[in-house]
């Protein structure tokens, strides 16, 4: 029996399924016993040319929660493979998530829409298919914090109880589908999984569909493929310093989580860094650190590299044959990711401290001092606007050696920076890990009205408003260290 089709929602086009026949497995969801919408997205509903009540309706929310094909859809579970904590598991895919189509959005952007949480497909591994309700609503809050951050990232349309429960390791929870939006949901496993295909031009189309798609400009180069390497490496580097400089913590690093199109993917175990400290590490399952804040860039690099070994076949071509000159190639590419990180990064941590030029000793001298004293990195740039506005205690009174930051005020001072520029780029709302908790356990629990308040608030970062305090205020000295966890 065919799949009941719903009334048409987007204006789908499939060129994944078109262009790509060897990397997805066509599916459908499970039909979710009780859908309920919990949360939809109405400003991102209008960018994709959906109509919010439309989504909101019957056919809409069971359309949302995988129920039931929207009209034009040809759902898939896309293939891909990936170095999880540096070993290599050659089948990952779409386990619990399922992609419905393409949309053009009102700017003319083609924007996937994927459901997560959608049931078991052939890529499950094992797996029950489904997601829990509180990693569907980080998922959302934190692509939504990240998204108002001015951060490349995918974002969430909605998020659907199921009806049902399922287990995890805490216990049985509520049941839940999220609705994902991104520029695309290509990433280096999928290279990686095509790389190692019997039929090798399914690389080539791969190859081809994501310079088509994101990085047009690659097509005219005299090699096409080493400059679509180069331009992944750019955005990468340009995501990874936007990461590091409002304290983001992926979590999971692996390489079926980075994109070619430079948008962050999968917030499993993401966080975001208090006190400052190069080797913060919240997710439960990345025992070595391997992930943690200050090993991000390098992470990206070496990311990078594995998505170099899956172009090899296409950049030996485009070197004549000649592996060892595809190799060389490549390894420049690699060799220049640090000066751009270092570039993105440096002139990011210029805007937050407001000066019209670098200061690289003034930047280091900084990095020492927040980990020395343990300061709170979002409090701590704020503070500093509200210093040049002569509340002269706002920075001082974070650091716990007064002599010390004296010291560096002084010299930081003496640039004259700009306060206004400073608040601009420096958030003083994130999603704070402490509330953010509390958030997802009261709608875990059926409350939903604290998640709207703190989404209000994230909506606008940079603007301080009357009666958000606790919104701003890093977790109390001695506090239980964070643990976050992946939801699977």
């Amino acid at each position: 029996m065919p799949p009941v089709v719903a009334p048409p929602l987007f204006a789908f086009e499939n060129t994944f399924v078109r262009d790509l026949e060897g990397l997805y497995v066509r599916w459908e969801g499970a039909v979710a016993p009780a859908p309920r919408l919990v949360v939809l997205n109405e400003a991102l509903a209008a960018e994709l040319g959906a109509d919010p009540e439309a989504l909101r309706s019957a056919d809409g929310v069971a359309v949302l929660a995988g129920s039931v094909a929207p009209e034009g859809a040809e759902t898939v579970a896309q293939g891909y493979a990936g170095h999880q904590f540096g070993g290599y598991s050659p089948r990952l895919g779409d386990g619990r998530a399922l992609l419905l189509g393409e949309v053009h959005d009102t700017a003319g952007r083609r924007r996937d829409i994927h459901l997560k949480g959608s049931g078991r497909t052939p890529f499950a591994r094992g797996g029950d298919g489904k997601a829990a309700l509180g990693p569907m609503l980080r998922e959302y809050v934190v692509a939504e914090a990240m998204h108002a951050l001015g951060i490349p990232t995918t974002r969430a349309l909605a998020v659907v109880a199921t009806g049902e429960t399922i287990g995890r390791d805490t216990g049985m929870l509520p049941g839940a589908v999220l609705t994902r939006v991104a520029a695309s949901h290509l990433r280096v496993g999928s290279f990686q999984y095509a790389a190692a295909l019997p039929d090798r031009t399914v690389l080539r189309r791969l190859a081809d569909h994501a310079v088509d798609r994101h990085h047009p400009d690659a097509r005219d180069a005299d090699a096409p493929y080493l400059a679509l390497l180069e331009r992944v490496a750019a955005v990468q580097a340009d995501l990874i310093a936007r990461w590091m400089l409002v304290g983001f913590i992926h979590g999971v690093m692996n390489t079926d989580n980075m994109t070619i199109s430079g948008e962050t993917i999968d917030y499993g175990p993401c966080a975001f860094m208090e006190a400052y400290d190069p080797a913060t590490v919240f997710s439960s399952i990345d025992h070595g650190g391997r992930y943690a804040y200050g090993n991000q860039p390098g992470i990206a690099q070496w990311d990078l590299a594995r998505l170099a070994e899956a172009l090899l076949p296409l950049l030996a071509e485009e070197a004549g044959d000649d592996v060892d000159a595809a190799v060389a190639r490549a390894t420049d590419v690699l060799e220049r990711y640090p000066a751009l990180y270092e570039r993105a990064w440096a002139d990011g941590m210029r805007a937050k401290l407001g000066l019209d030029a670098p200061d690289e000793a003034l930047a280091s001298d900084l990095l020492s001092l927040l980990q020395e004293q343990a300061i709170d990195w979002t409090s701590w740039f704020r503070a500093l606007a509200a210093d040049l506005r002569g509340d002269r205690d706002a920075a001082r009174g974070l650091a716990t050696d007064i002599v010390a930051a004296d010291a560096w005020l002084a010299r930081w001072r003496a640039h004259e920076p700009d306060a206004d520029a400073m608040d601009a780029v420096n958030p003083i709302y994130i999603p704070r890990n402490q509330i953010l908790e509390e958030v997802l356990d009261a709608a875990t629990a059926g409350d939903e009205a604290p998640l709207h308040e703190l989404l209000a608030v994230l909506a606008q970062p940079f603007t301080e408003r009357p009666g958000l305090d606790r919104y701003a205020a890093p977790a109390a000295p001695g506090a239980r260290p964070h643990r976050t966890f992946c939801g699977t």
